[in-house]
């Protein structure tokens, strides 16, 4: 008998019959749609490899059987590993940012962080490791896009085509160092969003203008320079973080502000943390077009540091991305897409109140649970 097939796994199945099949004839043994929803399958399951994957479908077979149409059973590692360095990234690319702007709620003023990494593991003798950016929405935890670049200096031409292709209107986008770029503000604005863009010294004489104005404002105590301010501090494993905020629009001052879009503010970010007694201090400066909202502010600014804990981190270390040793390009991105859109499921689930590994051992565990995360 059939099993109920979850609505959001019908939409699924539907956008991934759109990616071209590259094989031809007597390749084509196995389905191109079954060899995609084993291998999302497996992955919300923990498998991390071809050969995991592969394993992971043949003791599955009998339930899989149920809803796929496995013609003649399941690919073989080497038949999935061909298959992903096959097909074409931008397509997966394609289905992976349609189907997940279908999950995204609207949410007024949703922190959209942009930031680049690298796969370490796909490095060969000849080329570096396969470097990609990530487009992620604080308050919806999705991972919105993924494009790949073919090093860090080229996110600066790539991101305005990404920021071109994903609905922002509303939104507080924020960028590291590397990408604030005047380009990048008039993208954002042209959105209908707005900006918040880390200010470091590869900016040189603005980086340098910028700090030399809110360091002698603090050191001032901020006399006569109107501003916002805001504080938070955490408190966990030992560690204290006190983060100070601090805003203003006063930058008449400021020599190139007509050559940024959209420019209305700067602001200045002080953290100060305690480990074991040993306190560090560190102040981080910001290009924005936000008004002197100092609250708002810090929502933007965590929102950011949020991909490195709750995207990169946990790409690396619970879904093993930077272990990974595949060296084919094709297949390295069109797997990272696939790690991609198994976060986004595993984050979206409130079923269980565990981490993302967990939720993958309970979805082998569980028939009922994995079709449970496809219905999200």
């Amino acid at each position: 008998m059939q099993h109920h097939i979850p609505q959001p796994l019908l939409d699924l199945k539907t956008k991934l019959q759109a990616i071209h099949d590259p094989r031809t004839g007597r390749a084509k043994r196995h389905h191109l749609l079954d060899i995609l929803l084993i291998s999302l399958c497996a992955s919300l399951c923990g498998a991390q490899t071809f050969t995991d994957i592969a394993l992971w479908g043949r003791c599955q077979h009998d339930w899989l059987k149920t809803w796929l149409a496995l013609p003649h059973g399941i690919p073989s590692h080497d038949t999935f590993n061909r298959i992903f360095g096959l097909i074409d990234p931008n397509h997966f690319r394609e289905v992976f940012i349609a189907w997940t702007q279908s999950l995204r709620r609207a949410v007024a003023g949703e922190v959209v962080a942009v930031d680049g990494k690298s796969l370490r593991g796909s490095a060969t003798a000849t080329t570096g490791p396969l470097h990609l950016v990530n487009v992620w929405a604080s308050a919806n935890r999705l991972i919105l896009g993924q494009w790949k670049v073919d090093d860090h200096s080229n996110e600066i031409t790539a991101l305005p085509a990404l920021l071109r292709a994903l609905e922002l209107a509303g939104c507080v986008v924020t960028v590291d160092a590397l990408n604030c770029q005047k380009t990048v503000a008039k993208e954002i604005i042209e959105a209908d969003a707005e900006y918040v863009l880390a200010l470091k010294g590869n900016h040189g004489v603005l980086h340098e203008e910028v700090k030399t104005f809110l360091d002698d404002a603090l050191a001032g105590a901020w006399r006569g320079v109107p501003h916002a301010a805001h504080q938070t501090l955490d408190k966990e494993h030992g560690r204290h973080e006190q983060r100070r905020y601090w805003i203003t629009e006063q930058i008449d001052w400021l020599a190139d502000k007509a050559q940024w879009e959209g420019l209305r503010s700067v602001a200045v970010v002080e953290s100060e943390r305690t480990v074991r007694g040993q306190v560090q201090t560190q102040r981080r400066y910001y290009l924005t077009s936000l008004p002197a909202d100092a609250v708002r502010l810090a929502g933007a600014v965590r929102g950011h540091w949020e991909v490195e804990n709750s995207v990169h981190w946990v790409l690396d270390v619970q879904l093993g991305e930077d272990a990974h040793g595949l060296r084919q390009r094709h297949a390295v991105q069109n797997l990272a897409l696939l790690r991609a859109l198994t976060l986004n499921i595993l984050r979206r689930d409130k079923t269980h109140a565990v981490g993302v590994r967990a939720k993958q051992k309970a979805a082998g565990w569980s028939c009922a649970y994995l079709l449970q995360l496809l219905h999200f």
